[in-house]
């Protein structure tokens, strides 16, 4: 196994078990706009930015509102629902990061949502601690799976991408972190929906399954 430097981590669906808060507030959202999607249909927006997604609806459904303002009204009801309802952490998470940290390994994570909201659920569920950087979806001009947010974050962890190990549950997280020249990680999560993750190193069940992969490799 080559040198690892550093490791970046997607936050939904990989740290906190959000894809079923963030999917049932899509459904909400898109049916106030008279667009009904299934699971499936929505799995295809994991590791996109909201942003990207909404650009997607308005474009295939012929929504008059303006972009930034399906955006906004999203992000608002997101907040909103955070405070009532805030995700999980994904089993593992703690015990992992605990041991990258103990191993003064570099982590920062790389997560598609926007600031505000990535800020305050690693503040909620105590892991922003663990990290040295965060990148989110509004410091990058692309979404996943342009690989801009892992080279952002190699370069603000001072880390060559080769020498960077990324961990992602969908299928754009993957295809990101490859185009960047990282070694990846795929978390199989079934609530993150049907994801294509064969482009992945490796492929595991469990953030434990990883902490175990780490003590092995470095």
């Amino acid at each position: 196994m080559k040198t690892i430097n550093a490791v970046i981590f997607d936050m939904d669906g990989v740290l906190i078990d959000s894809e079923p808060f963030y999917m049932a507030q899509e459904v909400l959202s898109f049916e106030r706009h008279g667009v009904k999607l299934d699971k499936k249909d929505l799995s295809r927006f994991v590791g996109t930015t909201q942003r990207s997604m909404w650009n997607s609806i308005k474009n295939e459904f012929g929504l008059s509102e303006p972009l930034e303002i399906l955006v906004a009204q999203h992000h608002q009801q997101l907040l909103l629902a955070l405070h009532s309802e805030p995700p999980p952490r994904m089993p593992g998470a703690h015990s992992l990061l605990e041991k990258l940290n103990t191993d003064n390994m570099a982590c920062a994570v790389a997560s598609s949502s926007c600031g505000e909201l990535v800020n305050h659920i690693l503040r909620e569920t105590t892991l922003r601690a663990y990290f040295d950087h965060v990148i989110c979806g509004d410091d990058v001009k692309q979404s996943k799976p342009n690989p801009e947010i892992f080279l952002l974050a190699a370069e603000k962890l001072g880390a060559a991408p080769h020498s960077c190990v990324v961990i992602e549950d969908s299928h754009h997280g993957v295809a990101g972190a490859k185009a960047a020249g990282m070694f990846c990680i795929g978390l199989i999560n079934p609530n993150s929906g049907q994801q294509d993750l064969s482009a992945a190193d490796l492929c595991v069940n469990s953030l434990d399954d990883i902490r175990q992969w780490f003590a092995e490799n470095i």
